[in-house]
């Protein structure tokens, strides 16, 4: 039984199976421009934008968790958003992923 988290709400995005390891999948949900990595078979999802300037990070180089942003070179980690360098300052969102029957889900808070 998967342990439910009360605030989030999480929506199907795509079959597990669409996104082999070592694969990336942009994605837009609500208007907000996500990122959704499989490192090794695990799933993580940022936000694809840099938060030193709006640059597009889900297009950086990945390397282990840490994603370099291609215009300043600002690192994050993708598993929790994390601004690892300059000039980024800010964490960029995170969101939580789960696979359920099959299918890669995002988590996002629930509305009330």
């Amino acid at each position: 039984m998967m342990k439910e988290e009360p605030n989030v709400e999480f929506l199907q995005i795509v079959e597990q199976s669409e996104l082999p390891p070592g694969e990336r999948l942009f994605v837009e949900v609500e208007g907000v421009p996500i990122v959704l990595f499989n490192v090794g078979g695990e799933f993580y999802a940022i936000g694809d934008v840099c938060t030193h300037d709006d640059g597009p990070l889900g297009e950086g180089e990945l390397d282990g968790y840490c994603i370099r942003c291609p215009r300043h070179g600002a690192k994050f980690d993708i598993r929790n958003g994390k601004a690892l360098t300059l000039p980024a300052v800010e964490d960029t969102l995170s969101f939580p992923v789960r696979v359920v029957n099959g299918w890669i889900e995002l988590g996002f808070p629930r509305k009330s």
